[in-house]
């Protein structure tokens, strides 16, 4: 079986997409909800990184059903990687660090998956 090389401008494509698509749905709401009994929550609400979610499952899918598996992975992984780092590292007690390892293990596990399903269910366009 004949490998294809990484090409540079989907690999691009997909690093660029999940951070413009963090932006868009969670690079807004820097604040928390303090709540009538005391708790706090935030800042991102469950629809918020739903919508992130499903944004980026159509670059996704577009990279590996033409077998661009690794610019899927490592792509979506980098970018969501990359905007975590940015929008979080202004955290003062330094435990950024372990939610940006959480979003990068997440995404490299759940892109992984979802690219090699998608790529073993649809045919490779001619």
């Amino acid at each position: 079986m004949r490998q294809r090389p990484l090409k540079l401008a989907p690999f691009l494509l997909l690093i660029l997409v999940p951070v413009a698509a963090w932006a868009a749905w969670l690079g807004w709401d820097q604040h928390r909800d303090v709540h009538p009994d005391g708790s706090v929550t935030g800042p991102y609400e469950a629809w918020q990184v739903i919508g992130l979610v499903l944004t980026l499952l159509a670059p996704v899918y577009w990279a590996a059903s033409r077998r661009h598996i690794a610019g899927a992975v490592l792509g979506t992984t980098a970018g969501l990687t990359a905007a975590a780092w940015y929008d979080w590292s202004d955290d003062s007690s330094g435990l950024f660090l372990i939610g940006v390892g959480m979003v990068m293990t997440a995404s490299l596990v759940a892109a992984f998956v979802l690219s090699a399903l998608i790529a073993s269910v649809t045919r490779e366009p001619s």
